[in-house]
């Protein structure tokens, strides 16, 4: 595992949605691509105002990514309707939020 005793929080802000989610997934790719990648990210949705289903697709391609690059990772203040939207697509268990 990459840097197994760091820790790095991400906190996204506005809107993920259809409109907004390819710019977040840009970032999110370029946070990726780097060598120096923590053992562990949390992705704490504080600060996201809305969400639709491209958010959820969003969660799973870093549930991907992470798991491709051996890093631990965990969402929180996941809001209510993302996942109401996990529960209607059955995949709860990959977006469940950890204790804050």
């Amino acid at each position: 595992m990459n840097g197994a005793a760091s820790e790095e929080t991400l906190a996204p802000e506005g809107p993920l949605s259809f409109d907004s989610v390819a710019t977040v997934l840009a970032q999110a790719q370029a946070f990726s691509a780097r060598a120096d990648l923590p053992g562990r990210v949390t992705v704490d949705f504080s600060r996201v105002s809305e969400v639709d289903s491209a958010a959820l697709a969003l969660l799973l391609e870093w549930r991907r990514v992470a798991q491709r690059r051996g890093i631990a990772l965990s969402f929180t203040h996941l809001p209510a309707n993302l996942l109401a939207l996990a529960s209607l697509y059955g995949i709860e268990q990959l977006v469940q939020p950890t204790a804050p």
